[in-house]
């Protein structure tokens, strides 16, 4: 199976799936490879099986055989770093330096493979964890909600750990999500209609104060937990005006500084 399809596909699995292979040869190349490729699952309660070994995370001596496993794929892990080192150790010596000819030399085919190889990489992380992320991403932005506030709500809930989002990171990774994302959730927000609630809370401020600044009305708003028509919590003047500016279309109200 081809390797961003095989992630793709790994994405999918739900908790509480099981991930059936014929042997473990037929999963991964290597004791690290297969402890990679089961970690990422057995994360979010997908179980694995192998017919031909005995190997089932659903049972107890099975999850034991896993571990075991991780103990030598961390050995072999290590082993590999002590014979690269020793290797660069050995090359420093006769003259030689580590790392990558072309990209030393500046070759720009080489540093465009590179970049290429870190692109498919990153990608291949997020859409293996797409599904601690997707679906709020999905949510929020069928409601209109803008990418600043998508990113504040994953951030809150992000893993221990975990590098916080930002918008750009964000619009990457659904752009690159390897098709689990549909193209419709990079289109522009479409502003959400003012609740009448939220109208009337303006115009019962600015008639208690008609005196109150756009500052101390987002205040106010801030304090009743009003969210924003974004669904924030963060008042801003502009965000503040557009309000006042709509409530005064529905009655006529004092004019706020």
């Amino acid at each position: 199976m081809p390797g961003e399809a095989f992630t793709s596909w790994l994405a999918q699995l739900k908790p509480g799936d099981i991930l059936v292979v014929v042997a473990l040869d037929r999963l991964a190349r290597s004791l690290s490879h297969l402890f990679e490729v089961v970690e990422g699952p057995q994360a979010r309660d997908v179980h694995f099986r192998s017919l031909r070994d005995p190997i089932d995370t659903a049972s107890p001596q099975g999850l034991f055989t896993l571990q075991v496993l991780g103990a030598a794929a961390q050995l072999e892990r290590t082993l590999i770093r002590e014979r690269t080192r020793s290797g660069m150790r050995a090359a420093a010596a006769r003259g030689s330096r580590p790392g990558n000819l072309g990209l030393r030399a500046g070759d720009p085919a080489a540093r465009r493979v590179t970049s290429k190889a870190r692109r498919a990489s990153y990608l291949a992380r997020l859409v293996v964890g797409a599904d601690a992320w997707l679906p709020a991403v999905q949510r929020l932005r069928a409601d209109g909600r803008a990418w600043n506030d998508v990113v504040r709500y994953l951030n809150t809930r992000r893993a221990t750990g975990a590098p916080p989002w930002t918008s750009e990171r964000l619009v990457r990774a659904v752009h690159g999500s390897g098709g689990l994302a549909e193209p419709a959730l990079l289109a522009p927000a479409r502003p959400a209609p003012l609740p009448d609630q939220l109208l009337a809370v303006v115009a019962s401020v600015l008639r208690s104060d008609p005196r109150a600044t756009l500052q101390e009305i987002g205040a106010q708003l801030e304090a009743i937990c009003e969210p924003t028509p974004r669904g924030g919590m963060t008042w801003q003047p502009g965000s503040v005006a557009h309000v006042v500016a709509r409530a005064r279309k529905v009655s006529p109200l004092p004019e706020a500084r």
